[in-house]
C-alpha cells in the first residue's frame, strides 16, 4: 500500500480522517493553480498507517491497553509505543479499535455482496453452499473459505428447493459422497457441509464414510441439522459444526454430546425463537464453541447485525464472548493463523468503534471506521 500525503496527523474522527490529500491539509494550504515556494514542503511518501491512541479490544497481547497501531502493507507491525516515521497518522483519541469479524455462515453466490460484507466489518466469511463454478471467484480482500456444493443424497436438501441450481452433489451411496468430498478438496474447499434433514437423506454409513474421507483430508464437517434426531445422527457420524442453531428443543444428551463440537447461531435469520435461543444457551453453557455467523443470503442485510448480537445476549453470551466468537474463537476454529486478534503479524482489519465491546456488544454493528487489509473502507 503506498500513499502520497503532505501532512501528517489528524485530529478528527476517524470517520474524516485521512479520506483524500485535500483533507489531510491546513486551511493556509495553496490552491491548486498556485505555484509552490522554493520552501514549501513537499508531499512525502507514506508506507504505513499508525492509529495512535486507541483501547484495543478482543485477543491480543496489549488487550484493554491504550495503544499506537501501525499497519504496513496490511499487516500489523507495532504494538504499544511505535514509529510515526513514513506514516499517516490517525488519532482515535480514545476510541476502542477491536478485529474485524469473521462470519461463519454466508452464502456469496446466491447474494452476491462481498462489499457490503467488507464495508459491515467483516473480514472473513466462511461460505457454506455454492456452485462449483464459485472457486473460481476472487472476492479479495473479503478472505473466503468455501464449502462448494453441499454432499447430499438424491433428492437431497437444498437439491429440491432454493439450492437447485448447483448448491447440491447427489450422491447415490458411500462411494460416491467419498468421491465427491475428494472432489472438492482438490478444487480447493476448506470444509465439507453435509446435510441431514428432510426425506432424503444420506445413509448414516454414508455421513460416516463421507465424514472420515473430509477429516482425512484435513477438513472440517458442518451439516444443517434442525431437530434433534437429526443433531445426534450428526454428531454420531462426527460433524464438527452445525450450521445453525437448532430450531426444534433439543434434549440434554444431545446438547451434551456438543460439548466438544462448535455452533453456529443465525438465530436472526429463523426469527430469534425462544427454543432455539434456549437451545444457543445450553449448548453455551455445555461448553460448545459459539461462531458468529448470519446465514448471509437467506437474509439480506451484510455485515454485522445488531439483531444477531442481540439475539446471542438473549442467550446469556457476554460482550466478551460476543467478541470472541466474531474474531479469535473463529479463527482458531477455522485455522486461520494470526486472525481475529490484535497482534503483531496479525492482518490490519479493524473495526474503530465507539464504546467497549465488552460493556456494549451491540457497538460492533456500528463501526465508526472500518479497516480491511489496511485499508479503511
Amino acid at each position: 500500500m503506498l500513499l502520497v500525503l503532505t501532512v501528517i496527523g489528524c485530529a478528527k474522527p476517524p470517520e474524516s480522517c485521512g479520506d483524500t490529500v485535500a483533507d489531510a491539509l491546513p486551511d493556509t494550504a495553496p490552491s491548486s493553480d498556485t505555484a509552490p515556494s522554493s520552501d514549501t514542503a513537499q508531499p512525502e511518501q507514506v508506507e504505513a498507517v499508525v492509529l495512535r491512541g486507541a483501547l484495543l479490544a478482543g485477543a491480543g497481547p496489549l488487550s484493554g491497553e491504550v495503544a499506537d497501531v501501525r499497519l504496513e502493507d496490511g499487516v500489523i507491525t507495532a504494538l504499544g509505543s511505535v514509529s510515526l516515521e513514513g506514516a499517516e497518522v490517525i488519532d482515535l483519541d480514545g476510541r476502542w479499535l477491536a478485529p474485524a469479524f469473521i462470519d461463519s455462515h454466508v452464502h456469496l453466490s446466491y447474494r452476491a455482496d462481498a462489499p457490503g460484507m467488507l464495508d459491515g466489518g467483516v473480514a472473513v466469511a466462511v461460505d457454506l453452499a455454492a456452485p462449483m463454478s464459485s472457486f473460481e471467484e476472487d472476492l479479495f480482500p473479503l478472505t473466503l473459505l468455501r464449502a462448494g456444493p453441499m454432499v447430499t443424497a438424491i433428492g437431497g436438501y437444498p437439491t429440491q428447493s432454493w439450492g437447485s441450481n448447483g448448491y447440491g452433489v447427489e450422491c447415490a451411496g458411500a462411494e460416491d459422497a467419498v468421491a465427491a468430498v475428494d472432489g472438492l478438496h482438490k478444487a480447493g474447499a476448506a470444509v465439507i457441509k453435509l446435510p441431514i434433514t428432510g426425506s432424503a437423506v444420506l445413509s448414516e454409513a454414508a455421513l460416516l464414510e463421507a465424514a472420515a474421507a473430509a477429516h482425512e483430508r484435513g477438513m472440517k464437517v458442518a451439516s444443517h441439522a434442525m431437530s434433534d434426531a437429526d443433531v445426534a445422527l450428526a454428531v454420531a457420524v462426527g460433524v464438527d459444526v452445525l450450521a445453525h442453531t437448532p430450531t426444534a428443543s433439543l434434549s440434554d444428551a444431545t446438547v451434551s454430546s456438543l460439548s466438544d463440537r462448535a455452533v453456529v447461531p443465525t438465530l436472526a435469520a429463523f426469527g430469534g425463537s425462544t427454543t432455539a435461543v434456549d437451545n444457543l444457551r445450553r449448548l453455551h453453557e455445555a461448553g460448545a464453541r459459539v461462531l458468529y455467523g448470519t446465514d448471509f443470503g437467506n437474509i439480506s442485510t451484510a455485515g454485522i447485525l445488531s439483531s444477531e448480537l442481540a439475539l446471542m445476549i438473549e442467550a446469556g453470551m457476554s460482550g466478551d464472548e460476543i467478541l470472541a466468537a466474531g474474531t479469535s474463537d473463529p479463527a482458531d476454529w477455522w485455522g486461520l493463523t494470526g486472525m481475529g486478534r490484535i497482534d503483531i503479524g496479525s492482518p490490519a482489519s479493524l473495526l474503530v468503534l465507539a464504546e467497549d465491546p465488552s460493556a456494549e456488544p451491540l457497538t460492533l454493528a456500528e463501526p465508526e471506521a472500518v479497516w480491511i487489509a489496511g485499508v479503511q473502507r
